[in-house]
C-alpha cells in the first residue's frame, strides 16, 4: 500500500466509528383535522372554495394548512332519539325524519340508533342498510324522562369503539331539556373538547309546547356549537323532515382542513381554533372550537 493510500485508509477507519456512534432521532408530526361548513350572509352553504380561501389560527397564531379536501367522505353516525313521554305525539314523524336523514346521507355512511328516555338504549347497531334501519327504528313505548347527556355519552363511546369511518357524527332529536342523566354537563363539555365527533341537533321545543324551551335550546347549543355542529328548530311538524335532510346535506358538503400545529407540545392545554374564509361576499365558517393537546390514550 502506498503512503497516500495508507493515509486515506486511516482517515476512513477513524471516521466510521464516529458515525456509528451518532444518535438517530425519529420525529413524528401530529396533525389537527377540522371539518368546516361555510355559509354566506344569507345562510346558504358555499361549497366551491379552494384552499387559498382559508386561514387557520390556533390560539391566535396563524397555522400552515397541510391537507385540504372538499370530498363527500363517508361518515359513522349515531342518531339519538328522545323517547320520553312528551315525544309520543311526534314520535312517528321523528322516525320518518330519521329515515329521511339516512336517505339523504352518503350511501356509504354507517348509521346506528340510540333511543333514550330515563336511560339510553342501543336499538340499531351500526349498519349501512336502510332496510335494517327502518325495521329497527320504530318505538311505540314513549315514556319517562330525558337522559340526553347519558345518550350523548353512550353515542360517543359506541362510535369510538365500533365505528369504521374516520369521521364521526351524533344527531340528537329532542323536545326537552335533560332531567334524568347521571352524566354531568361538565363531563359532556370535556368530551366535546377532546373528541373529534361533531354533534348536530333537531330541537322540537316549539312543537312540544315545552315550558322549558329556552333551557332546552341553550343545552342543545352547548352540545353542538363547540364541535362545529349546529341545531335546527322546526316550527311545524311538517318541517321536521326538511330539517333532517338539511343537516344530512351539510354533513356531506363539509371541507376537510388539516394543519400541523406550530406548537407540537402535548401538554394537556386547551388550544382554541378559529378558521376564516374569504370570498366575494362575507362568509362564516363553522368548525370545532378547539381541542385538548394531550397524548392519545393507550
Amino acid at each position: 500500500m502506498t503512503g497516500r493510500m495508507a493515509a486515506i485508509s486511516a482517515i476512513v477507519c477513524a471516521v466510521l466509528p464516529l458515525r456509528a456512534q451518532q444518535p438517530s432521532f425519529k420525529t413524528e408530526t401530529r396533525l389537527v383535522v377540522l371539518r368546516a361548513t361555510v355559509q354566506n350572509r344569507h345562510g346558504a352553504e358555499v361549497t366551491d372554495l379552494d384552499q387559498r380561501a382559508f386561514t387557520v389560527y390556533e390560539d391566535g397564531k396563524r397555522q400552515a394548512i397541510t391537507l385540504f379536501s372538499r370530498d363527500d367522505v363517508p361518515v359513522s353516525i349515531a342518531i339519538l332519539i328522545d323517547n320520553s313521554g312528551s315525544m309520543r305525539p311526534l314520535r312517528a314523524r321523528v322516525e320518518r325524519a330519521a329515515l329521511a336523514f339516512a336517505q339523504a346521507s352518503n350511501p356509504l355512511d354507517e348509521v346506528c340508533v340510540i333511543n333514550f328516555a330515563d336511560k339510553p338504549h342501543l336499538d340499531v347497531p351500526l349498519t349501512t342498510s336502510l332496510d335494517a334501519l327502518s325495521a329497527g327504528i320504530a318505538r311505540v313505548d314513549s315514556i319517562g324522562g330525558t337522559a340526553l347527556r347519558d345518550a350523548v355519552a353512550m353515542g360517543e363511546s359506541y362510535l369510538r369503539d365500533h365505528a369504521v369511518r374516520e369521521r364521526r357524527v351524533l344527531l340528537v332529536v329532542t323536545d326537552g331539556r335533560d332531567n334524568a342523566s347521571e352524566t354531568t354537563e361538565k363531563a359532556v363539555a370535556a368530551a366535546a373538547h377532546q373528541l373529534d365527533t361533531a354533534v348536530y341537533g333537531i330541537g322540537l321545543f316549539a312543537l312540544a309546547g315545552s315550558s322549558q324551551a329556552k333551557d332546552g335550546r341553550r343545552e342543545l347549543e352547548a352540545l353542538t356549537q363547540p364541535t362545529g355542529g349546529v341545531a335546527e328548530y322546526p316550527e311545524s311538524p311538517g318541517d321536521i323532515d326538511q330539517a333532517a335532510v338539511d343537516l344530512a346535506r351539510q354533513i356531506r358538503r363539509q371541507y376537510t382542513i388539516a394543519y400541523s400545529p406550530a406548537n407540537q407540545a402535548l401538554d394537556g392545554t386547551y388550544r382554541r381554533i378559529r378558521v376564516e374564509a374569504r370570498g366575494a361576499e362575507p362568509l362564516t365558517v363553522r368548525t370545532r372550537a378547539g381541542y385538548v393537546a394531550a397524548p392519545p390514550k393507550r
